[in-house]
């Protein structure tokens, strides 16, 4: 009977990881959608705003969750600005100037540069030649995509879409080494509406003195269909299901998501966008995600390698 309960918390847990990828892959293409009609700090601090009200205020008035301590507070604060201000928004920026496909691959890098940092500034990570391997390979993989589209159109706003999508993914590695290294007592659901609701607050008032916020009566009906898209499944649904998935999967592959949200976000947005699917896209594609693979594989057998050996 107990077995018939873990294949079924198992098979639930794939479940969540596939809806998990495939919605992360697609918000990419309804943010592209949104952020050709108004400003990418806007769509985000709205996004963030309806969907943190629906994880705050399920735990608050259904749940009586108390609010956080002072401790939480700072937590939640250096959390919502490395993973929803930064992150989100810069990631959101940057699909105006550059192709959907190549912002989900930049994207997708985050798990080298979690390994990066780690090492340059921890010390925790060994770096093996299948690890260098894989680094090389995943960097190789989009300045490839980069190049090519480069001698199509070659721009500054290009070079500055990049430069955008790159500092993003830095900002959500930063997020994920402090959430590892600080780890405090908060339902993640809980503690994700309230980083949501302060990035919101933070980009609102942004948006504000920097005037780029378009009448709500002036906003298409597309893009509020974009926004309530990545409000419900996006942002909700999506986190959830991510956040179960962790808790049911081993992490090997729970982490499989990294691999596929790229590829989803590449095909939906040449269906619905006809953004081009060209063959320097797709060998840049697959070397990324080669490379991101020889990454993970290198530094969870490292691990293994140090929980077992001990025991020996």
């Amino acid at each position: 009977m107990q077995q018939s309960f873990r294949l079924k918390d198992t098979s639930k847990g794939y479940l969540a990881l596939v809806i998990t990828s495939f919605f992360w892959g697609t918000t990419w293409v309804a943010s592209k959608i949104a952020v050709q009609e108004i400003s990418s700090i806007q769509l985000a601090s709205i996004r963030q705003l309806i969907a943190g009200l629906c994880f705050v205020s399920y735990f608050l008035f259904y749940k009586k969750t108390p609010l956080p301590t002072s401790k939480q507070w700072r937590w939640l604060m250096v959390m919502s600005i490395l993973m929803f201000v930064f992150a989100n928004w810069l990631s959101t920026w940057g699909l105006k100037y550059i192709s959907t496909g190549l912002g989900a691959l930049i994207g997708s890098l985050y798990p080298l540069s979690v390994v990066l940092i780690e090492w340059i500034f921890f010390k925790s990570k060994k770096i093996t030649i299948l690890t260098f391997i894989g680094l090389f390979l995943g960097i190789a993989g989009v300045i490839f995509v980069f190049y090519s589209s480069m001698f199509a159109q070659i721009n500054y706003a290009l070079i500055f879409g990049l430069s955008l999508s790159v500092f993003a993914m830095l900002s959500w590695s930063l997020g994920t080494v402090f959430l590892v290294r600080n780890k405090t007592n908060i339902n993640p659901y809980y503690a994700t509406g309230w980083q949501m609701l302060l990035s919101s607050c933070i980009l609102f008032i942004i948006s504000f003195f920097t005037n780029q916020v378009k009448p709500i009566a002036l906003i298409s009906f597309n893009v509020w269909a974009a926004i309530l898209y990545l409000v419900i499944f996006g942002s909700v649904i999506s986190f959830v299901a991510f956040i179960y998935s962790t808790k049911k999967l081993p992490p090997a592959i729970s982490s499989l998501y990294a691999y596929i949200n790229p590829i989803v976000a590449i095909i939906v947005a040449a269906i619905l966008l006809g953004e081009k699917i060209s063959v320097s896209l797709i060998w840049g594609a697959i070397v990324t995600l080669i490379g991101i693979f020889l990454v993970n594989y290198s530094v969870k057998k490292d691990e293994e390698k140090v929980i077992v050996e001990p025991e020996i």
